[in-house]
């Protein structure tokens, strides 16, 4: 069935070589996104849209809002309308194995994208970033800030939030960021006092900073009457916000007590705001144009023939085979080099910042 479209659409190209602007299409790409309430995804989505178009393809670029159902049906419906080729970052990495098979059923790739797609044999590579040295350096920027901000603690109070239970990625950020803060948990440098731990007590289903407000809520109402909070590891930075907005309604921030250093990730503008603000300590800037520019060489590799370029071939394993990867540098963002990497990189302007 794909040969045939394939060789169809061979017969109507040559048809056309007349015409400039059809000779120069090199197929369609469906990208399936899940959710624009995050800008991070947005702005993923518009650079691959960019970059693909730049290299000659067109775009079917859907996004899910966090609807599992909806991206599951947005997908077949890519598949069925004959693209070329899938990139998708997926809202629940275990529920696309169907709709993966179909796709390898038409000879159609699929990229993951940023998110690993689990307990398939149809996902072609990975495209992400170094998601374990993202929480190494979540945790390292938490530890340099309690050391800036709390010299004098004998020890420092802090609360873990892991990101959304569904997404592998959290998993590797908890990991990673365990790796820094277990030896001084042991060592009685940090002490968790709430004692929750572990992404299956800590974790927060679709990133919701809501549903992490009302932890931070709740485990302050439980633990900290008597008590100051020192830190807050937070994956990311919806939740921070979310976070930041509890502590500053007990008090924090203000007074004689001090903001709790809270960590994230995206380098969202209102999280770089916040740490201009003394709010959020850090975030993880992770550079969307550039992964989008390793999906996009992917994708044009596979489609032209090619060997698409890798750096990894060990650490995703999805359950079903250890899925190629090509893994992206993460970079720390404080209030002392936001400058330096968000503006001079042109990532942002300082209008938007300021």
């Amino acid at each position: 069935m794909k040969f045939t479209r394939r060789a169809l659409g061979a017969t109507a190209l040559a048809a056309l070589v007349a015409l400039p602007a059809y000779a120069q299409d090199k197929g369609t790409i469906g990208i399936a996104m899940p959710t624009k309430s995050s800008a991070r995804w947005i702005a993923d989505g518009e650079n691959m849209v960019q970059q693909f178009q730049d290299a000659g393809y067109e775009t079917d670029l859907q996004y899910a809002e966090d609807d599992i159902p909806n991206q599951l049906a947005q997908i077949e419906n890519m598949i069925t309308k004959g693209v070329d080729a899938l990139v998708i970052a997926a809202i629940d990495g275990t529920t696309l194995t169907n709709a993966l098979a179909n796709a390898a059923a038409m000879d159609v790739p699929v990229v993951a994208y940023d998110r690993l797609i689990r307990d398939s044999g149809d996902v072609s590579y990975y495209a992400t970033f170094d998601n374990f040295q993202v929480g190494v350096q979540q945790a390292t920027t938490l530890v340099e800030g309690l050391e800036e901000r709390f010299p004098d603690a004998e020890t420092w109070n802090v609360e873990l939030f892991g990101g959304s239970p569904d997404d592998n990625n959290a998993y590797f950020f908890y990991d990673g960021a365990m790796s820094v803060l277990d030896p001084l948990i042991e060592d009685g440098s940090i002490e968790i006092v709430s004692g929750q731990m572990g992404m299956d007590t800590v974790g927060t289903l679709r990133w919701d900073g809501s549903v992490a407000q009302a932890r931070m809520d709740n485990l302050l109402s439980a633990n900290y009457t008597d008590k100051t909070i020192h830190g807050v590891l937070s994956p990311y930075d919806g939740l921070s916000i979310g976070i930041i907005s509890s502590l500053r309604g007990v008090g924090y921030g203000s007074g004689d007590m001090p903001m709790p250093i809270v960590t994230g990730q995206d380098a969202e503008i209102p999280s770089v705001k916040a740490i201009l603000r003394g709010d959020q300590y850090s975030t993880i800037f992770k550079d969307t144009r550039k992964l989008a520019d390793v999906a996009v060489g992917m994708v044009d590799a596979l489609l032209q023939g090619g060997e698409p370029e890798i750096n990894d071939t060990e650490t995703y394993d999805n359950g079903v085979k250890v899925v190629p990867s090509y893994l992206l540098e993460p970079q720390p963002v404080t209030e002392e080099n936001w400058e330096e990497v968000l503006i001079e990189s042109g990532y942002y302007t300082e209008d938007q910042i300021n």
